[in-house]
């Protein structure tokens, strides 16, 4: 994720009807934060998925991210997407309950001596019910096994109104907000067009 932006002026931008824009926050935690004990599990584990299957992949990362706008790794030609979920410095687990995977994590170490938290989510059901705190401690605990400086994700208005307030939680501190602009997966038939109805389609007529 290039982060090296120019600065926008003070003011109001248009957005065109077919666009999305957002404000993201870069996190990064540089030390291992204190650990947070997990909540009950309730039967929940994570799994580390090595080399899954690229309809497997994508089916959980729809069914995690589809209502926040989660659309990169839906689209990305097969090749890629192979490229990276199979990179040995790519560690990809899953939150299970009964064989079911409900959660999504995926840690990216392609970067010298730092990680990146390219992917976390939760199916819809988990969400309030402490499974994210399971799922961060082991990102966490995963990530701080390496010999890496700094851990960093990204978040945006577009996910989850809790994400930011847990990430800062969970031991990182913003250091830069930027303002993305893409077209709305809805409008394009990459997304189903009734996904995220909590941020409503504009359309030109």
């Amino acid at each position: 994720m290039d982060t090296d932006q120019k600065l926008l002026p003070a003011g109001y931008h248009d957005v065109a009807p077919n666009m999305l824009a957002t404000i993201v926050t870069c996190l990064e935690m540089t030390t291992r934060p204190a650990p947070r004990p997990n909540p009950p599990t309730d039967g929940l584990t994570v799994e580390r998925w090595n080399a899954p299957a690229l309809e497997d992949y994508r089916a959980l990362y729809r069914r995690v991210g589809e209502d926040w706008l989660w659309v990169s790794r839906a689209v990305m030609d097969d090749e890629k997407l192979r490229a990276i979920i199979e990179d040995p410095a790519v560690e990809i687990h899953a939150l299970t309950r009964n064989g079911e995977k409900l959660g999504l994590l995926e840690l990216d170490f392609r970067e010298g001596a730092e990680c990146e938290l390219a992917f976390f989510g939760l199916d819809q059901s988990l969400i309030g019910s402490g499974a994210g705190r399971i799922l961060m401690n082991v990102a966490i605990d995963t990530a701080w096994e390496k010999p890496i400086s700094r851990l960093w994700v990204h978040t945006c208005h577009l996910d989850h109104p809790a994400a930011l307030a847990f990430y800062q939680r969970s031991g990182f501190k913003p250091y830069k907000r930027m303002v993305e602009i893409f077209e709305d997966p809805r409008q394009t038939g990459k997304l189903r067009p009734d996904a995220a109805p909590h941020f409503p389609v504009l359309t030109a007529e």
